[in-house]
């Protein structure tokens, strides 16, 4: 059966109440799947009555996989004391995010229902600051103590396995929880039973502190290949883990930002799809005000050359075509820039190497454009014009790629996010710029000032 078959038979299910064929039919799907159900059903109540046709261990499961905006809608029309039972059984970095976002009394109403374990968790959870590493890591971890043999060690992960995020990888603490190194459930498996742990384990361990951001954890797993990094306090104790679905789901929300605000797009309330209109206005309409007002200087800079336009009404034909050719070459510098710095690979120190091969690569651009619309140029006004948008195109294409390589750096020296340097922002000042080349060279060479 396809998955738009089953979804048909949930849908029919769903609208004539029929809970059992509900029941049978999502029994053997897996979580990820339900989740998909759930966020595509027709209304609130629908995705309701669909958690609650789960059991127990399942829903808190699949509640794990839907938006954080989902989370918040749904808790508010589950029964508090649902609520509380399926949180309980949800990693504890997913528990505190939906925790810290539901409003102040349905807090306070959860906090008591919890147990004292969840709810001391959760609070020291929810304590850190968004966007840390530990905002996002989980104390659902695999602990050992040092001198244990692998015999002992084993039975305590059997021991502990349904109530941690991993067991393949585990970590050695002493008795003050200090972390001294990790093994791994192959090297356990494949030990002799009465080997110490400190034998096999790794001490050059890698591992973050709580207060490092959640983007510099997501670079280190994926830059060290790891399964689930440690998370320190500053007195060099463990206090959780952030594993590598969870470092994925980060590099997945910053990738997200950052697209956004290459568009100049603010940070939106929710998901795309179920923001609110007012959302969506207040995060685009504070750049695109600005950028308004930047425009202004292309038209002044138009009017500045009104006498040379009026006898020479042809270079009007390629004014967009040359001011769009900047700003696409900027946007392209500036795009790879951007992503070369996100993801290290380019960093203040490159800066002397990366102008010189720009300016080359930007001049071999302009030159390959110059040829293309000169000739253009040649049929529509004459030698005389095509000259003037020939030098006009080397010499903005160059500019809007050196703008465009420039300001990444520029604003990340400043210590704003280099993500910022957007293509709007890159376009209006290849704008303004290259209608004040284009004319300034039409003025010299056609001797019209």
């Amino acid at each position: 059966m396809t998955h738009d078959d089953l979804r048909g038979i949930v849908e029919t299910a769903l609208h004539e109440q029929d809970r059992d064929t509900l029941v049978a039919r999502l029994a053997d799907q897996i979580p990820a799947d339900l989740a998909d159900f759930i966020e595509h059903a027709d209304d609130n109540r629908h995705r309701i009555e669909l958690l609650m046709a789960l059991p127990l261990q399942r829903r808190a499961d699949t509640f794990g996989y839907l938006t954080l905006h989902r989370q918040q809608q749904l808790a508010e029309h589950l029964p508090i004391e649902v609520l509380a039972e399926t949180m309980t059984l949800m990693p504890a970095d997913e528990r505190a995010d939906l925790f810290k976002a539901l409003d102040e009394d349905m807090r306070r109403n959860l906090y008591m229902r919890l147990a004292r374990k969840e709810r001391e968790d959760m609070r020291r959870l929810a304590s850190y600051e968004e966007g840390s590493a530990g905002s996002v890591m989980t104390t659902d971890y695999a602990s050992i103590h040092t001198g244990m043999t692998v015999r002992e060690a084993l039975r305590t992960l059997r021991l502990t396995a349904p109530d941690k995020e991993t067991i393949y990888l585990a970590f050695v603490v002493d008795s003050a929880h200090l972390l001294l190194g990790t093994v791994s459930l192959r090297e356990l498996i494949l030990a002799q039973p009465d080997t110490r742990v400190d034998e096999l384990m790794k001490r050059d361990v890698i591992f973050a502190r709580t207060d490092d951001t959640q983007e510099e954890v997501a670079k280190r797993i994926s830059r060290y290949d790891l399964l689930a990094l440690p998370i320190l306090n500053h007195d060099d104790t463990l206090v959780g883990i952030v594993t590598y679905d969870d470092a994925m789901d980060v590099a997945e929300a910053e990738a997200t930002e950052d697209m956004h605000k290459g568009a100049t797009v603010g940070k939106l309330d929710g998901s795309f799809a179920e923001v609110s209109p007012w959302s969506l206005y207040r995060s685009r309409v504070h750049w695109l005000v600005v950028l308004v007002f930047a425009n202004i200087f292309t038209g002044a800079g138009i009017a500045l050359f009104e006498d040379m336009i009026a006898a020479h009404v042809a270079l009007l034909f390629f004014m967009p075509l040359l001011v769009a050719s900047a700003g696409n070459a900027g946007s392209q510098s500036a795009t790879l820039m951007v992503r070369g710095m996100a993801t290290g690979d380019v960093t203040g120190k490159d800066w002397a190497r990366l102008l010189g091969r720009e300016i080359f690569v930007a001049m071999a651009l302009g030159l390959t454009m110059a040829a293309a619309v000169m000739v253009v140029g040649i049929f529509r006004a004459g030698v005389d014009v095509a000259m003037v948008v020939a030098l006009t195109m080397i010499i903005v294409v160059m500019v809007g790629s050196l703008i465009g390589m420039g300001l990444p750096f520029l604003l990340s020296k400043l210590r704003f996010d280099p993500a910022t340097a957007s293509t709007p922002l890159i376009t209006t000042i290849a704008d303004v710029s290259g209608v004040l080349i284009y004319f300034s060279i039409a003025s010299l060479l056609l001797d019209l000032v």
